[in-house]
């Protein structure tokens, strides 16, 4: 249901209904009126929040209009209850309502049509298709936003109309609501027509895709990023948009679903999002000679299949979770891992990828990572650990998250931790997607560290630099206006707007950064730097909270191994209780921590290493672990990065150089190895991944 103010607008629109029936039954006007106010003002609300309740009213034939129907043949039952079923207003608001339903039809057509004329075949950024094809404007948002609640809303003037016709027993009132309702439909069907004819009508799919293949061959991309995914998988692509822009390469993203593409973070680099499978296939990609997967799904299949280009899996993050050795990795010409950890990992694994076909290229997402700072001194306001659990995983294996068995028992030592430090709690963004004990037991976190906040707060052991955190509040509220408003003048009206106007201003795209990074600032400086937070949502991000922690509490996933290049301590929590020794051998990335049963008595070492470094045995085999995981530190991870990519470009020309050569010597009896059969295109172009040879 979500929030309680979703709970509590669902079950007033709920009884409302009820309500409406039994004040056309008795019959009161006055009654009617306000639970008619009462579902209007509900249903609206629970719409703008995007209730869980009123999605799935539609599934059960109690949709948006089936309530607006239901809310007009009570105002029908109510006049017929005051004796009213012959009066003009009667017979008038029974023609309103039908003439009001008749509109609905072309309206609804009209909208479809509007949106599915400007779906894009292939969405862009950073692609000047402004100069190759004419894409009209966007009809305006307040045509085609919500349309169909708009729409439907119309019928309030006539609503109240007929009501304080009944009330004051005068049609003429009615009347005039009645008419005013019925010329707005008209006026909304007219106002859409223009959007559906003439120069208005954006150009054909054929025509799209000729000027995105056009730009391709004149921009001639290099290194491709592949991304296929949910919408909550986003920033399994969005962490590498910042290395693609680094690349010594001309780069491009290619996206598969336009709901990543909505959710991709700012980025310098060309995106075409190609939901149709044979639309992507039929693009020019001649020019690319490296492609990289950050996901194992099953629409990658529709690139892999091109012969010219080297496919690599880079992933996203490096773990000793059985998904970082997924036997689907051997269809790829090469596997990038960060360090040799890596490569051992497949080794072990024994899942059919060759040793000669990894690679080890560092990771360079973790440059902004920074090294052990200093512990405050006694009297400060203490250390800082970080909790950051792994999500619960798609089955109910007790190892995949510690939130379950460990979750509070951890929080709750922290907290009561003496000396004292601040807890900083960051869940998984999947957290709770799954498994409703999950869900549960972040939500029993979240209070306890709410709590412990707040009498800590109330102790006068802890003081507030008041001035200094006024300003920083004033810093965060000045950046996070420059930043909407960065934000908002970037806005476009539809997919074919954005596509066309969609080359990123790079002094705005430089100035955000810079803001980001005074945003992150201000924001740890805006609270008191003792006091415990839970910390969800896109900001800070994650590496932020590793810079101003010194210490961290997580599970088996790749954020342990992203933070041991931190240098910081570390503990695992063996949830499943293989014991630590097994445990140990089975992950790589927590030799060198503090291992935790799931009653959380460990953390004492691990707080003892934080307060005191000298009393931190596991420093120097933290040091040799970093560099198993995550390569050595020169040359840069970026460098790597590079010359990887340049080596296999190289073998990828190499190779479709011999290809050319050998049809040349073997004449036309040989058949090209990069030969593709024709493909006959829906009207969609979509495509099943068993449908591609």
């Amino acid at each position: 249901m979500g929030s309680a103010a979703e709970l509590a607008a669902a079950v007033l629109m709920l009884l409302g209904f009820p309500c409406l029936m039994l004040a056309a039954l008795v019959p009161s006007v006055p009654a009617f009126a306000a639970a008619a106010a009462v579902t209007y003002l509900a249903d609206h609300y629970l719409h703008r929040r995007g209730s869980y309740l009123v999605n799935r009213l539609s599934k059960v034939r109690a949709g948006l209009s089936i309530r607006f129907l239901i809310r007009q043949l009570l105002l029908i039952l109510l006049l017929a209850r005051l004796s009213l079923a012959d009066n003009l207003i009667y017979y008038g608001a029974i023609a309103c309502f039908i003439a009001f339903y008749g509109l609905q039809a072309p309206h609804g057509a009209l909208t479809t049509l509007i949106r599915n004329r400007r779906r894009m075949p292939v969405a862009t950024r950073n692609v000047d298709l402004a100069s190759r094809i004419r894409i009209p404007d966007a009809p305006p948002r307040l045509l085609t936003h919500r349309a169909a609640e708009k729409m439907l809303h119309l019928d309030l003037v006539a609503v109240g109309g007929i009501l304080l016709a009944a009330a004051l027993d005068s049609p003429l009132v009615g009347f005039a609501g009645i008419g005013v309702t019925v010329l707005l439909g008209v006026a909304y069907v007219l106002a859409l027509v223009p959007y559906v004819r003439g120069r208005r009508i954006p150009p054909k799919a054929d025509q799209v895709l000729v000027a995105v293949d056009d730009w391709l061959r004149e921009y001639r991309p290099e290194t491709v990023l592949y991304f296929s995914g949910s919408r909550d998988s986003a920033y399994q692509v969005n962490m590498w948009l910042e290395t693609m822009e680094q690349l010594d390469t001309r780069p491009l993203v290619v996206l598969r679903e336009r709901v990543i593409l909505a959710n991709l973070a700012p980025t310098t680099v060309p995106v075409v999002c190609v939901p149709g499978g044979v639309h992507l296939m039929n693009l020019d990609l001649s020019t690319v000679r490296v492609a990289l997967y950050a996901a194992n799904v099953g629409k990658n299949i529709h690139l892999l299949r091109v012969p010219t280009m080297k496919h690599v899996f880079i992933g996203h993050g490096d773990s000793d979770k059985l998904a970082s050795v997924n036997p689907f990795s051997k269809v790829y010409d090469e596997v990038w891992t960060a360090g040799r950890a890596g490569r051992d990992r497949y080794a072990i694994a024994d899942v059919g990828v060759r040793d000669d076909d990894i690679a080890e290229v560092g990771r360079p997402q973790l440059a902004p990572i920074e090294t052990r700072r200093a512990v405050p001194a006694a009297g400060g306001h203490g250390p800082t650990v970080l909790y950051a659990p792994t999500w619960e995983g798609w089955d109910d294996n007790p190892g995949n998250t510690s939130l379950l068995l460990a979750g509070e028992n951890i929080v709750k030592r922290l907290i009561a931790a003496d000396p004292a430090v601040r807890v900083l709690y960051k869940p998984h963004p999947f957290t709770g997607t799954r498994s409703p004990q999950a869900k549960a037991a972040h939500q029993r976190i979240t209070e306890l560290i709410e709590q412990a906040a707040a009498e800590r707060a109330a102790d006068p052991r802890f003081t507030v630099d008041t001035a200094a955190q006024d300003r920083a509040r004033a810093e965060l509220a000045r950046v996070e206006a420059r930043l909407a408003e960065l934000a908002g003048g970037g806005d476009k009206g539809d997919e074919a707007e954005a596509s066309r106007d969609g080359v990123i201003d790079v002094g705005r795209y430089e100035e955000t950064a810079r803001l980001r990074d005074a945003w992150n600032t201000a924001y740890w400086n805006s609270f008191p730097e003792w006091e415990h937070r839970v910390i969800t949502g896109a900001q800070p991000r994650l590496y932020d909270c590793f810079n101003v922690s010194d210490a961290m509490v997580s599970d088996i996933s790749s954020v342990v191994s992203d933070f041991i290049a931190s240098g910081k301590p570390y503990a695992v929590t063996d949830s499943a209780e293989l014991g630590a020794e097994e445990f140990k051998r089975q992950n790589t990335a927590v030799r060198a921590a503090v291992i935790l049963s799931n009653d959380a008595a460990g953390l004492a070492e691990l707080l003892e290493a934080v307060h005191d470094p000298q009393a931190d045995p596991l420093a120097g085999e933290r040091e040799e672990l970093k560099h198993y995981l995550l390569g050595p530190d020169e040359p840069t991870s970026l460098d790597q990065f590079n010359t990887a990519v340049a080596r296999l470009a190289r073998k990828a020309e190499t190779r479709n150089l011999g290809q050319e050569s050998r049809t040349v010597v073997g004449g036309p009896d040989v058949e090209p190895a990069d030969a593709l059969p024709p493909q006959t295109a829906s009207v969609t172009g979509e495509t099943d991944g068993t449908e591609v040879n």
